[in-house]
């Protein structure tokens, strides 16, 4: 989760494609440049541990948009494709 937030504030869609799960994963996808991510939270994780093969992350992750103020609260699923952490896809809590 965190090295995925790192790929949005870097802009590396290349990375962000490359962790996404194969069977949800877009064909492409195209960052805002004019997007600056503020902070990353965590809130909670389920599973994902060691012995897990899926597990969830719910996160808050602010961002600035031509000035504008923009919170991302998300619960994210994950799952191992090959021994690797992939994001599956998210639920907006409260939505």
């Amino acid at each position: 989760m965190r090295s995925r937030y790192a790929a949005f504030v870097e802009g590396r869609e290349d990375y962000l494609l490359a962790t996404w799960a194969a069977a949800t994963r877009p064909a492409s996808m195209e960052l805002a440049p004019e997007q600056r991510w503020l902070g990353l939270a965590i809130r909670a994780t389920e599973a994902g541990g060691p012995d897990d093969e899926t597990g969830w992350v719910e996160f808050i992750a602010r961002s600035r948009v031509r000035g504008q103020g923009v919170r991302l609260h998300e619960r994210s699923r994950f799952r191992r494709e090959d021994g690797r952490w992939v994001y599956v896809n998210g639920e907006f809590p409260g939505a």
